[in-house]
């Protein structure tokens, strides 16, 4: 998606801010249970119905939880796991980017090559000296204006700024399931969410192989 795409989506959006994908980062290029409980299962069980699920994953938020981990993920895994038997809609991936980082472009040429639809943000310099992108615009926009095509929200971040719109997307009547590390995790979005999972727990079903 191009840059305009994104553009448009902030115009539609208002205001919010988050922590986004620094550049450092990205050239590693890292190639409640139901009923509002946490879970060590990526999923619910086989008889709760999920419906058609869309994917919302904060790049930074999951860089940064990997990076912690000392965790390389196969995004292949773990788009596969996210959507376990179901039917995937779509899997958003929002990321801050450096237009003159060539691995960085690369890595998100491979990932919308491999089901992924990337929404992309030029990072921005900041007086203290680092550099941020603000995408939880962009992935409350998507996620609100998309509801009525989707069942279940997956979405990977813990940035407390989004719980404004999974509440709406859970009072709408649509599942809510959220991924991402605990220490890194606001208590907010565990608290709407329908499921809750520990990014530490599913570590063997989506790091890439040695």
């Amino acid at each position: 998606m191009v840059q305009s795409d994104t553009s448009s989506r902030l115009e539609a959006g208002g205001r919010a801010e988050t922590f986004a994908l620094q550049e450092s980062v990205t050239e590693r290029n890292i190639s409640h249970s139901t009923q509002r409980s946490s879970s060590s299962q990526p999923v619910p069980s086989d008889d709760i119905s999920r419906g058609r699920i869309a994917i919302f994953i904060d790049a930074a938020n999951l860089f940064r939880s990997a990076l912690q981990l000392d965790l390389t993920i196969d995004y292949t895994k773990l788009l596969a796991h996210l959507v376990n038997r179901d039917r995937l809609f779509r899997a958003f991936f929002y990321a801050g980017v450096n237009p003159t980082n060539d691995k960085q472009k690369g890595f998100m040429l491979w990932m919308r090559h491999n089901g992924y639809r990337v929404i992309t943000k030029e990072l921005a310099q900041y007086s203290e000296g680092s550099r941020k992108a603000n995408v939880s615009v962009e992935i409350a926009v998507d996620m609100l204006s998309l509801v009525d095509h989707y069942n279940t929200a997956v979405l990977v971040s813990g940035d407390d700024d989004l719980a404004y719109a999974i509440n709406t997307v859970s009072y709408k009547g649509n599942r809510v399931e959220i991924v991402g590390l605990r220490s890194m995790m606001s208590d907010s979005l565990i608290g709407i969410a329908d499921q809750y999972t520990d990014l530490s727990q599913i570590i063997k079903n989506i790091q890439k192989a040695p």
